[in-house]
């Protein structure tokens, strides 16, 4: 039997990766210690999603409550099964700027250090298993907000004639601009992958994603915006939009979509390799968009308020340019667009979290 090893297998997309790769024949062991919990509180505990998929899934899942900074217990898990580990799927992480900025070591630890121990087991154990590392589009920092942009009645735009046109690329310069410390935890980290497929000949891969979204997310004010604003609307609770005029753009990517990329990318694994990854130019809208499609599809009003404000670093437009994952994997193809997204997450969570909201 083939394992996969997740990390953040109780989140948005190591559960996802876990019910999918099970369900083509591997052994999954899930990582997760619910640290989400301290990070957002008790709402954005992902404790319900582990029992779902340990009830769904059974013995072909086994669940590792530890914590990916202990390098000792990693360690030992790797050395248990050894060679049989065939693919890792690393998406556990601080997953906020504005909480990094709290507690900047707890952060750097989780995300920079936690890597490297993972990095360090798959070399000791398994340096044969495909890495896959779940980055994010903050590594480029605030820099985007510096392209040419238009403003129009709902959103921004860039410049139809400029290079990026059709979403940014991965020869986009990460330096000389303002990460936050979430993002410059990410930046060593993405860093890390990338050395061990160049140094050590490993299958490394960094994905940096956009937003990566869809039902299973434990949408919370400081991250994961999508699910988070349509549990506001369900709920009636109040939300807060932050700067740019509520025009601020990201391109969205299912979570299915997603680990399908991770599946192309792991029949045919390359050695140190980036792609940026989202919803491009078929799934994006922007916040004010995004307002009116959960009005729609919940059949309520927002309660929503306005900041001047943005918060540091964040980006005023980002859509993803595929087109270097896409020519590699020309297989893959998105199968999800914004709308489609957000049906799912209200269909998938308005009864659970109205009940919620009644207790």
């Amino acid at each position: 039997m083939s394992i996969a090893i997740v990390t953040g297998s109780a989140g948005l997309i190591g559960s996802e990766a876990a019910r999918y790769f099970a369900e083509k024949g591997m052994e999954v062991v899930g990582v997760d210690n619910d640290m989400r919990r301290r990070f957002f509180g008790d709402e954005a505990s992902t404790l319900w999603n582990r029992d779902r998929l340990q009830a769904d899934l059974g013995q072909r899942y086994e669940h590792a409550s530890l914590d990916i900074r202990d390098d000792d217990a990693i360690e030992a898990l790797f050395a248990r099964y050894g060679s049989a580990i065939e693919l890792v799927i690393h998406t556990a992480a601080q997953p906020s700027h504005d909480w990094a900025a709290r507690e900047p070591k707890t952060d750097f630890s989780v995300n920079a250090n936690g890597t490297l121990n993972l990095l360090e087991a798959v070399r000791n154990n398994c340096p044969d298993a495909t890495f896959i590392f779940t980055s994010t589009n903050k590594v480029y920092g605030d820099a985007p907000n510096r392209l040419p942009l238009i403003e129009q009645a709902t959103r921004w735009e860039i410049d139809p004639t400029h290079q990026y046109a059709d979403g940014i690329g991965e020869d986009f310069s990460i330096d000389q601009s303002m990460h936050s410390l979430f993002g410059a935890s990410k930046v060593a980290a993405d860093m890390l992958v990338q050395e061990y497929g160049r140094y050590f000949g490993m299958k490394t891969v960094c994905f940096r994603g956009g937003c990566l979204t869809g039902p299973s997310h434990s949408g919370t004010q400081l991250h994961g915006f999508l699910a988070y604003l349509m549990k506001c609307i369900v709920t009636s609770r109040p939300y807060t939009v932050f700067g740019y005029g509520g025009k601020q753009v990201r391109d969205n990517i299912h979570s299915l979509d997603l680990i399908r990329a991770f599946e192309a990318f792991h029949a045919n694994p390359r050695s140190g390799a980036v792609y940026n990854i989202g919803g491009g130019r078929e799934s994006n809208c922007s916040m004010l968009e995004a307002i009116g499609l959960c009005e729609q599809i919940s059949g309520r009003e927002a309660q929503w308020t306005y900041a001047e404000e943005n918060r540091a670093g964040d980006h005023q437009w980002w859509i993803s340019g595929l087109q270097r994952f896409k020519a590699d994997y020309p297989g893959w193809r998105l199968e999800y667009d914004v709308a489609e997204i957000l049906q799912e997450i209200y269909d998938a969570n308005v009864e659970r979290w109205t009940e919620a909201a009644v207790a």
